[in-house]
């Protein structure tokens, strides 16, 4: 696919379902009114760890430049203890497991148990990079603390230029979470609403600005 070189704004749909172009990845995806707003829900098809849901979105390749969209994440009604309504959005997509992801952990933003809290927003870089092995080898480097909830539209703002990327929450004039040291490096690659585990995941707004 091409670099990116001009504005792309998606709004919401008012057809049924995600736009035709797009590719679904283990998920279920639906145009719906959700908090009175169009948007598009995705839920993954399975609720373990190791599959995610994806909704990639067809268009020009994104290297640099700013995401900005909202989305909402929940606990799925049969979810397991461990869900946290992990949503995000995956960018520089090279495959379907290989990718950069900046995602949030709605529930743990007003935990009363402060090291959840520290772990509200997290960067991860797949598949040689799960939060897992980043928590493990650099405790606290690449996670960080927002005021989340779950079920409500959260603002999330991305900057990317090389293999820096800059995590922006709710309209904050500072990031929430800056990572230096993109694990894919300096690539361009698809971009894609992202759900994870026991998640209901709601999407909209979005607006890609490539870098000049």
């Amino acid at each position: 696919m091409r670099r990116a070189s001009a504005v792309v704004l998606v709004t919401a749909l008012l057809c049924s379902g995600a736009a035709a172009d797009d590719r679904i990845v283990n998920a279920d995806a639906h145009r719906v009114v959700f908090r009175g707003r169009k948007a598009l829900e995705v839920r993954p098809h399975t609720h373990d760890g190791n599959h995610d849901g994806l909704v990639v979105l067809a268009g020009p390749d994104f290297h640099d430049g700013t995401i900005e969209l909202e989305v909402a994440g929940d606990v799925a009604p049969d979810a397991d203890a461990a869900a946290r309504g992990f949503v995000g959005l995956a960018f520089r997509l090279a495959g379907d497991t290989d990718y950069e992801l900046f995602y949030l952990r709605p529930t743990n933003g007003r935990a009363d148990d402060q090291l959840r809290r520290n772990h509200a927003l997290q960067y991860v870089s797949e598949p040689d990079f799960p939060w897992e092995r980043l928590r493990k080898e650099t405790p606290g480097l690449y996670e960080s603390y927002a005021d989340l909830q779950p079920g409500v539209w959260t603002r999330m703002r991305i900057e990317v230029t090389g293999t820096r990327a800059r995590l922006f929450v709710n309209g904050a004039t500072q990031p929430s979470l800056i990572v230096g040291d993109l694990k894919h490096g300096d690539r361009a690659g698809a971009i894609a609403y992202w759900v994870g585990p026991g998640t209901i995941g709601h999407f909209r707004g979005l607006k890609i600005v490539p870098a000049p």
